[in-house]
Parts: structure tokens; sequence; C-alpha cells
């Protein structure tokens, strides 16, 4: 059982909230075991968008019995906050910009900011689709059950993009799993998914990693051995 966060009496004086989850193999562990209780029609395809999504996604994958890949897609920042994602470029043939529209309008970004960190943004696609994936094709989505994991979601752009992008792949259902997110967020994502599964929606959201206590960046070593360890299991499940 996952250990419980500590909260300091400081903490408890200053009235902060205490952290749900201890890390996101945590956050992975119990999001599986909501995604277990549900029906799901095989096959079943589990797509995480690196880098911070990978660790929560290996959990429900292996849970799940399901083949892991990744969907890779990169935020476009807003000029003067590259953290506020005002589009997402998804990896294809072509690349797809998906662009909100509102937020770009309220953060003054013009079109040759979006075109210019699109070029940026596809650059980082390419590297690491050859440093993950080395050259491999994404696992064939059409007719599949896809559960979509991310460790979190703040603005939704680029979960958004990913799952419009996915759509277009034709899947059996199309599934958006993530530990937390914002209600009103959540609720703007519905229209894009078949069902949607989170385990902490707040109104009041300020940041995905409030709700970790440990929220470590996770590096291109990190993805590359999960990816490797979900497709040792994937061939012993196969060979059994």
């Amino acid at each position: 059982m996952p250990l419980k966060p500590f909260l300091s009496d400081e903490a408890m004086r200053d009235n902060i909230r205490p952290a749900v989850f201890v890390d996101r193999a945590d956050a992975g562990h119990r999001l599986a075991q909501r995604l277990m209780a549900m029906r799901w029609r095989a096959p079943v395809v589990v797509l995480a968008l690196p880098r911070g999504g990978v660790p929560v996604a290996t959990e429900v994958a292996s849970a799940l019995g399901a083949a892991l890949d990744l969907l890779l897609v990169r935020k476009i920042g807003a000029p003067w906050n590259p953290e506020l994602a005002l589009a997402a470029l998804v990896d294809g043939d072509p690349p797809e910009i998906v662009l909100n529209d509102e937020l770009s309008d309220l953060a003054g970004a013009d079109r040759s900011h979006i075109e210019a960190e699109a070029l940026r943004a596809r650059s980082e696609l390419e590297r690491r689709r050859s440093v993950y994936l080395h050259g491999r094709a994404p696992l064939g989505v059409q007719g599949a059950t896809v559960i979509v994991v991310d460790d979190g979601i703040a603005t939704g752009t680029t979960m958004r993009a990913a799952l419009r992008a996915l759509r277009r792949r034709r899947p059996g259902r199309l599934v958006l799993a993530v530990p937390v997110a914002p209600a009103a967020v959540l609720e703007a994502l519905r229209a894009e998914a078949d069902d949607v599964v989170c385990l902490r929606a707040p109104d009041d959201f300020d940041a995905v990693g409030e709700h970790y206590l440990d929220f470590r960046q996770v590096d291109d070593g990190d993805v590359t051995a999960a990816l490797a360890k979900a497709g040792s299991g994937s061939k012993e499940r196969n060979d059994a």
C-alpha cells in the first residue's frame, strides 16, 4: 500500500494541501486499479505522453497486460511562459498543430511565434522518435481500445491535440486516463474521448506537480528503460 503523504505542523497551520500521490509509479498503480475494474474490449494499447506520462503508463500497461507505446506530442508555449501551452504539435505525416485560440489571444502570441516554435517542436519530436523508438513505426491502433495516459493535465492543449490526432487513426474506443486534472479542463476534454478516467479533479488547480510528493524530472534514459521493460514483459506473455 502506498505511503500516505506526511503533512507537517507548519503546513497544517498554513492550510497547505498535502500531495495525493507519492510519485508517478504510485499514481500509475492507483490509476491501473481503477481501470482494471472496468471492462475493455481487446486488444488494448496504452499510449504514454513522454516523458512524464511514461512511468504512469508503464504501471497501467503492466496491470492490464496491454501493449505500451508512445504518442509523441510537443507543446508550444507562450512567449513569456514556455510552460503555458498555447498549442501542441502531434507527431505524424505530416505533424499537426492543434491551437488553443483563446489562450493564444490572451498571451498575445502571433502566427510567427507559433510557426517558429512549431519548427523547434518538430525537431524535438524527430529526436525523440529516434532516441525512444529507434525508427520503429508506432503500434497500430485501428479497432483497438486505446488508453492515453499522462501524469496529469494542466491546460489540456497537449492532451486535446493527442486525442484529436488519435481519433483520425480510427481506434475502436478512445480512453483518456490521468491521475489528476482541473475539473473544468477535464469536462472540456470529455468531447474528445469515449471514456475519461481521472482519480482527482479539483476545482482549485494550480499545477500537476503539487499533487505529487516526488515529481522529479523524467529523462530519456527512464523512457527507454521503461519501453524496454514493457517490451520484454509483452514477449514473456506472448511466449507463455
